[in-house]
């Protein structure tokens, strides 16, 4: 079952990607603020390996972060249907596509994409598994669970340009599975950009960006956004709530994207740890 759903008839003359510097002249309006965020999800299994930091105990400090931080675009992962509905009915600036993963409709974990309604339009959304078979439910290669991926097209309604964005969660068990994922992903993001149409993807990868597995990425000419971005960091993303072995593994690669900044949001917005992961920013036009 294919997820496809087309929101927008774009024009043919509508122009996509990059306009050349002569043409357009960004300045702080044009920017755009994109952050991925595994939220860590809020069940009761988690409640009780959590403890302090349970869903309950962060969930209020995890719409400070987005109040506070202001993002055009948030793609979270690990979003479960308790969840969502907290979030939809504390930001009511935003709009929601997602589905889950375990039915195709609202059942398990989400890769949520939130967009803000008056600065970005949701032309064309779709869901796919990462998997052989990812028009269906299905589990992929040697993953441990359902792993899909969230795309959608938006157009910035300040510019009226275009760009594909995909929110993913790559399998926490399977080296096949991720590796084979990023594969997908570089198809998948070809058969819906045009030529010159700008590409991000962002999420929880499970691996360090600097593994072989992203080298799928390079033929479709995505770049590593924490390298490329001119004000960047090299903070760790996973924190485990301090209680294990922190890692970089939340990323960002772009294609015909500006940057301005990547950024790993580390703050205190009134807890420690608003997640076992740390939300990632990027600040980029195009």
């Amino acid at each position: 079952m294919n997820k496809l759903i087309t929101l927008l008839a774009v024009p043919l003359f509508l122009a996509f990607g990059i306009v050349q510097p002569d043409k357009y002249v960004p300045d702080t309006k044009h920017y755009l603020k994109f952050i991925s965020f595994n939220i860590r999800l809020g069940s009761d299994w988690s409640k009780g390996q959590d403890g302090e930091y349970c869903w309950d105990n962060r969930k209020a400090t995890v719409v400070r972060m987005i109040r506070q931080e202001n993002p055009d675009a948030i793609g979270l992962q690990e979003v479960l249907p308790n969840q969502l509905a907290y979030l939809d009915s504390a930001l009511p600036d935003y709009q929601r596509y997602g589905i889950g993963r375990e039915d195709g409709k609202s059942r398990g974990e989400h890769m949520a994409i939130f967009l803000k309604k008056d600065r970005l339009e949701l032309v064309k959304c779709g869901t796919y598994w990462l998997s052989q078979t990812p028009d269906s439910v299905s589990m992929g290669w040697d993953a441990g669970c359902h792993r899909t991926v969230t795309m959608v097209v938006l157009k910035d309604k300040t510019t009226q340009r275009q760009m594909l964005y995909m929110n993913t969660h790559l399998d926490h068990m399977g080296r096949v599975a991720r590796a084979e994922s990023t594969k997908l992903l570089a198809r998948l993001a070809n058969q819906w950009a045009t030529a010159d149409m700008p590409i991000l993807i962002g999420g929880d990868m499970n691996t360090t960006d600097n593994d072989t597995i992203f080298n799928s990425f390079h033929s479709i000419k995505l770049e590593n956004c924490r390298i490329l971005a001119p004000v960047t960091d090299t903070a760790n993303t996973y924190n485990a709530f301090g209680k294990g072995a922190p890692c970089r593994i939340d990323h960002f690669f772009q294609r015909g994207l500006t940057l301005r900044s990547f950024r790993t949001l580390n703050s205190d917005y009134g807890i420690p740890y608003i997640s076992d992961h740390y939300p990632v920013e990027l600040i980029f036009h195009y």
